[in-house]
């Protein structure tokens, strides 16, 4: 099955509420994962709120053109699932 975000909501700081096209919904704090200089703009909170579902990508994404994959979020909403272990180590988010 290919990964795609079916809703996405700010909640506050750097979190994010997700649901996936799997029927799974969770929180993705994102605090830890902007990096890089398309990411930098996004550590301002006001900033950080104008995220947008982009349905053309399946993923959130912003209006200065910084987006994430939808496994990146998957990993931040359920990094502590023991049932999810294994798959994120396939996507190479865990050694």
């Amino acid at each position: 099955m290919i990964l795609h975000v079916t809703d996405a909501k700010y909640l506050d700081e750097h979190k994010v509420e997700v649901s996936f096209n799997d029927g799974r919904k969770g929180i993705a704090d994102l605090s830890n994962a902007l990096r890089g200089s398309v990411f930098q703009p996004l550590k301002d909170k006001s900033i950080f709120a104008q995220l947008k579902l982009d349905k053309e990508l399946d993923t959130i994404s912003w209006p200065n053109g910084a987006d994430i994959a939808p496994e990146c979020l998957y990993f931040q909403a359920f990094k502590d699932d023991p049932e999810l272990q294994k798959q994120f180590k396939i996507w190479g988010y865990i050694a």
